[in-house]
């Protein structure tokens, strides 16, 4: 009966390791899903769509292959198809039906770019696309790689989120794309069925030895039994011939180990297999759950209302990559007066102000330069709510660890898919600035139309108002609408318009001017259904002699007049112009709080002689 127990658990030692064996091997499932796809024609971009890339569930692979230089970059799926624009392209998309990679070629001509805003012409967009083809670098991209002739990143996309590969926009795309997904071949019954196995085998093998013993003992010779015949003794056989040691070609040693071998590989593989979690079920309760990783960009709030509503221009890290290359770009520029190279991420009132120093400076290197933007720490980001173009950004960079630098508002434009964003107006916030709440990045504000009715004053209204409060001070018809307490602009524009005053001569008089902007009102709304506005502001002083044949000339410590101007006196006179960058927090009509002034930046941008 032992015999039959050792061979019994023999038998099911056997099959429990074949069968954990198989599951390792022959029954394995693959580690990865792969699709690929060689894209025909020679398009300059290929777009691998959103449906391609989960056509399995985990991170994607992204795989490509080409003849040179290779771009890749991911990106909203609606930014994409606006940088691609109506150039011709290809598109990696999954069949519905064959569960394969298909490649469409969409002809030029063809767009799916959401219409730009009316405020933009449609000039501009066209000369973009014409001069813009390498999509490296752009500002709509949440991240983008490069390689040669070969380049494969693992990403973890989201839905909405499409691919851009290209060459470098002159040469055709790279033809070959394989995605892979990493699939779960766990064999979580390997362990135990390789456990199970060990135990029986060393059980049929302990049956087995106590099985022998048991034989043995019943085949001693019993007491009391009589005795047979004798025997006739055999003749002896010849003793072998004794082999010597020299004659011996495998040590006794290397047989022990080759008998050895077998059970110390079954024993070591068994082993090691066990410290694998893959082999063994997972009974906790968190067993059924898989980990998902975090998607790379995370684009859309927790709360359903606010998928409904258009997403964000930018993300935080988008933000914070842009900010860092402008911060870089400028402080390059303010160093080698380069207004070209400023020109390439300045605009408007901002780069007005910036340019007039470098003129200054370049005459005069006594004067100082402007306060450098710092690209970093972001403490408020407010992107637009929008599909299209224009697009406006609003952030606040402020250095808690180094308060010699100031409080910086920037107010950044996008004027195209195809163009990067601008730096349009940038403040220094006022030291007692309480800039109301506005919602989250991940949401985004409105855009309130320049003439909108809705708040005390329209956006377009507010810079000649407060232009009039500047000239008249209390007899301003707006004077009320504006907050007093707190406005160190105003006191100090009344203290250097007085001083210079002051300082004239009585042969000199000196005139004050204070108008609106050319520059566009920007505003986006806040949590209160007020808005934060960004208007522009032109200041003149007017400097001419009194008496006939007498002279004028500016201050002696009037440096920046000297060197716009280039005149030392003058009897016909000079006339200074200041460009002011202002914003305000404007309430909703109908409340009973005023205008309150944010932040603000004055310089000088002209000074020419009296015609």
């Amino acid at each position: 009966m032992r015999f039959v127990l050792a061979i019994v658990a023999f038998v099911v030692a056997a099959v429990m390791i074949v069968l954990g064996i198989a599951q390792r091997t022959i029954l394995l499932e693959p580690a990865f899903t792969s699709l690929g796809s060689t894209v025909a024609g020679d398009t300059k971009y290929t777009v691998i769509d959103s449906s391609a890339l989960a056509a399995s569930p985990g991170s994607q692979t992204i795989n490509v292959r080409g003849d040179g230089p290779i771009f890749l970059a991911y990106g909203r799926s609606d930014d994409v198809a606006a940088w691609v624009g109506t150039d011709a392209f290809a598109t990696v998309g999954l069949s519905d039906e064959t569960g394969e990679l298909t490649s469409t070629i969409t002809e030029a001509g063809v767009s799916d770019e959401p219409p730009s805003d009316a405020t933009t012409t449609d000039a501009e967009p066209s000369v973009e696309t014409a001069t813009i083809v390498n999509p490296a670098g752009s500002d709509l991209w949440l991240d983008e790689y490069s390689g040669a002739r070969s380049l494969t990143t693992t990403l973890n996309l989201p839905a909405g989120i499409s691919v851009l590969v290209a060459s470098d926009g002159i040469e055709p795309a790279p033809a070959s794309i394989r995605l892979s997904w990493a699939s779960d071949n766990s064999t979580p019954w390997a362990g135990p069925l390789f456990a199970g196995g060990a135990l029986l085998l060393l059980a049929g093998l302990v049956l087995y030895l106590l099985a022998l013993l048991h034989l043995r003992r019943s085949r001693r010779p019993r007491r009391n039994i009589p005795r047979g015949p004798r025997m006739p003794r055999l003749p002896r056989a010849p003793r072998p011939k004794a082999i010597k040691a020299s004659q011996i070609t495998t040590s006794r040693r290397g047989i022990t180990r080759r008998v050895a071998i077998i059970p110390m590989v079954l024993v070591s593989g068994l082993a090691l297999s066990g410290c694998s979690a893959d082999l063994w079920p997972n009974f906790s309760t968190a067993g059924t759950v898989t980990a998902t990783p975090t998607p790379t960009p995370q684009l859309t709030d927790s709360v359903e209302a606010a998928a409904e509503l258009p997403p964000p221009a930018v993300t935080v890290s988008q933000l914070e990559t842009i900010m860092s290359e402008i911060s870089l770009l400028s402080a390059d520029a303010d160093v080698t007066l380069n207004a070209e190279t400023l020109a390439t991420r300045f605009t408007g009132p901002a780069l007005e102000q910036r340019l007039a120093n470098y003129k200054i400076r370049a005459v005069d290197p006594a004067v100082s330069p402007l306060v450098a933007l710092p690209g970093a720490p972001l403490t408020l980001t407010l992107p637009q709510q929008t599909n299209s173009w224009p697009r406006v950004v609003m952030t606040v960079i402020q250095d808690e660890n180094d308060p010699s630098i100031p409080t910086m508002a920037v107010m950044l434009k996008q004027e195209s898919p195809r163009s990067n964003y601008q730096v349009d107006y940038l403040f220094a916030l006022e030291q007692s600035a309480h800039v109301p709440k506005v919602a989250p990045a991940i949401v985004g504000a409105p855009a309130i139309a320049p003439d909108n009715k809705l708040l005390v004053l329209p956006p377009d209204q507010l810079a000649a108002a407060y232009a009039d409060i500047l000239v008249q001070g209390e007899a301003s018809p707006s004077y009320g609408l504006f907050e007093s307490d707190g406005d160190n602009f105003r006191i100090q524009v009344a203290d250097l318009n007085a001083a210079k005053s002051a300082a004239l001569p009585s042969t000199a008089s000196i005139a004050f001017a204070a108008a609106a902007g050319s520059d566009e009102a920007v505003a986006l709304a806040t949590n209160d259904s007020g808005s934060i506005v960004a208007v522009s502001m032109t200041e003149t002083e007017t400097v001419k002699p009194v008496d006939a044949g007498a002279t004028v000339g500016p201050a002696a410590d009037a440096l920046a007049t000297k060197a716009l101007s280039g005149i030392t006196t003058t009897a016909k006179g000079f006339q200074n112009t200041y460009r002011d960058q202002l914003l305000f927090y404007v309430p909703t009509a109908g409340s009973s709080e005023k205008i309150v002034l944010l932040g603000f930046a004055q310089g000088l941008i002209t000074s020419a002689e009296l015609p």
